[in-house]
């Protein structure tokens, strides 16, 4: 059997009101709200001076992958960081062996160009500092 349901176009539906918020709206105002409090022995870390740190000394890891070629790789890492052929294959054969490798280490911006570099041919890398 077929049962049909009116439904009437004109029933105005709820909207809910600027003076009456919906609890999810209540809930996210408390968030917002919100503060942390740390436990009385726990030491707080404030970073406000996070301009001088750029200078400070970063590192490039290198991350082994089942990708790349010992020679793309080492190839990569002379273009990256001008080092010498067996400087390049130790940085490779770390990376290989145990999993990463710091193939460069330097300022922030120095270590940005090394990481571009390395990242042109899809090397699995990342900035440390």
């Amino acid at each position: 059997m077929n049962q049909t349901r009116n439904i009437n176009l004109t029933e105005k539906r709820k909207t809910p009101s600027p003076f009456h918020p919906s609890p999810f709206a209540l809930h996210l105002s408390v968030l917002a709200q919100a503060t942390v409090i740390p436990y009385e022995d726990e030491d707080v870390l404030i970073d406000d001076d996070i301009g001088t740190r750029i200078g400070n000394p970063w590192k490039v890891v290198l991350y082994n992958d089942a990708i790349h070629t010992f020679d793309e790789v080492i190839l990569q890492l002379q273009k990256a960081t001008r080092c010498s052929v067996q400087r390049a294959e130790q940085i490779a054969f770390e990376a290989h062996t145990r999993g990463k490798a710091i193939a460069f280490s330097g300022e922030f911006n120095e270590c940005y160009r090394v990481m571009s570099v390395l990242q042109e041919i899809q090397l699995i890398v990342e900035i440390e500092g």
